[in-house]
């Protein structure tokens, strides 16, 4: 099975697949944040890196998803390749940071790479207000994320809520950060754990 976690930045992605991971002795797969070799470049001067950017992601997810379905293990994937395509790209280009040239390009290669693959078998989609986000991504004190605008996580947040909405691919799983702390609160995280159990198995 391949089971996806999605989410804005500072949602608990990385969090929550750690901890299901755990429970369910599942296989993490996490998003390359530490080897990306164009993340701190884009995160300076957004408008020249943005195309090279969403390209690197849009190939390691894909090569995941390849991985994914080879091993014949159950894996929970940390962020999806279909956010990249639905809000971060879309996002930028709106935004006046992708040429409509290489927005058209990069989606032509993004729809191509999508019909070859499967989507997750459950989607576990975090929705999180922005005051949510930035007290974690303040926590987390990743240096390149620093210069995060409000008003860009905002646009994020639109454009997950639109995705989501329309999202018919496979099972999904909405659940919302503000109310719980899956993180340190054991009680919420088996609100989860129960949630996931009745989407995968029917247990209710």
């Amino acid at each position: 099975m391949h089971i996806a976690v999605a989410g804005n930045i500072g949602a608990g992605k990385t969090t929550l697949t750690e901890l299901l991971s755990k429970h369910y002795g599942w296989v993490p797969n996490f998003e390359d944040v530490d080897d990306n070799p164009y993340l701190n470049d884009f995160y300076n001067d957004m408008q020249r890196w943005s195309f090279n950017l969403q390209i690197y992601f849009l190939n390691s997810r894909f090569n995941q998803i390849l991985e994914i379905r080879k091993s014949g293990k159950t894996i929970i994937q940390d962020r999806t390749i279909y956010e990249d395509a639905e809000i971060f790209a879309p996002n930028l280009h709106a935004m006046g940071l992708m040429s409509t040239r290489d927005f058209k390009n990069y989606k032509t290669l993004f729809d191509l790479m999508t019909s070859l693959v499967q989507p997750p078998d459950l989607l576990i989609y975090l929705k999180a207000s922005i005051p949510t986000l930035v007290n974690q991504i303040e926590k987390r004190g990743r240096e390149y994320e620093n210069s995060i605008r409000l008003d860009y996580l905002r646009q994020l947040n639109d454009r997950y809520e639109t995705w989501i909405k329309s999202y018919t691919l496979g099972k999904l799983l909405i659940v919302n950060v503000d109310d719980l702390n899956f993180a340190s609160n054991k009680e919420d995280l088996s609100t989860v754990i129960n949630k996931v159990d009745a989407q995968l198995y029917g247990l209710f």
